[in-house]
């Protein structure tokens, strides 16, 4: 163990905590003190707390009971930390009970890393996917709209306009009906074309 704490005591990427039995800081490594020096000046002493979301301390309590239940083994928390802004950072831990050379609890070893970008990138991703599921979720409204709603009148429209060209009892009116049938042709082919290129996009983001 304190080979480990020697060899991160100036690691720029990693956070070192050790807290005693009582609750408070009984070391921190370099790393830890510079990225959290505006919450307090030098750690040692001072309550594990004072640097943490105040609803995460009950996730400290249960990973450390955990940690004593089971010696030797690893057990993991996130745990939001303040940043000096009003807000919070969040911060990957690994705790590991330590004992004493009589084997009784000396206190908790913590090694941990700073996860706010990762969060963030996968908050961004989880928001892009329930905008891509409302959106497929809109495309397929639009294509049922499209195919029945529109469609079946337009249907109707084509097939009554047929019959009235065959009845139509002089050019100028069989004129006009082909041009209805023309124009209705047309936009049936834009309808379809709508959702087919919907069906398409549905089946690529499900693939």
């Amino acid at each position: 163990m304190k080979e480990i704490i020697k060899s991160l005591q100036n690691s720029k990427y990693f956070y070192i905590i050790i807290s005693g039995m009582d609750g408070k800081y009984a070391y921190v490594n370099q790393h830890y003190a510079d990225e959290f020096n505006y919450i307090h000046e030098s750690f040692a002493g001072q309550p594990y707390y004072i640097t943490m979301h105040e609803d995460d301390r009950y996730t400290c309590e249960e990973v450390s009971k955990k940690c004593f239940a089971n010696p030797g083994k690893l057990f993991p928390a996130i745990i939001r930390k303040h940043d000096g802004k009003g807000g919070y950072i969040y911060t990957q831990w690994e705790y590991l009970a330590m004992f004493d050379d009589d084997g009784k609890p000396e206190g908790i070893f913590c090694l941990g890393y700073n996860i706010t970008e990762y969060v963030a990138d996968k908050q961004n991703l989880e928001g892009a996917m329930d905008k891509i599921e409302r959106n497929s979720t809109l495309l397929t409204r639009i294509a049922f709209q499209q195919a029945h709603l529109i469609r079946a009148p337009l249907t109707n429209i084509l097939a009554l306009t047929a019959i009235l060209n065959k009845r139509a009892g002089d050019d100028e009116l069989r004129s006009l009906c082909e041009m209805i049938l023309e124009s209705a042709l047309k936009l049936d082919y834009t309808v379809r074309n709508i959702v087919e290129n919907i069906n398409i996009s549905e089946d690529e983001t499900k693939d």
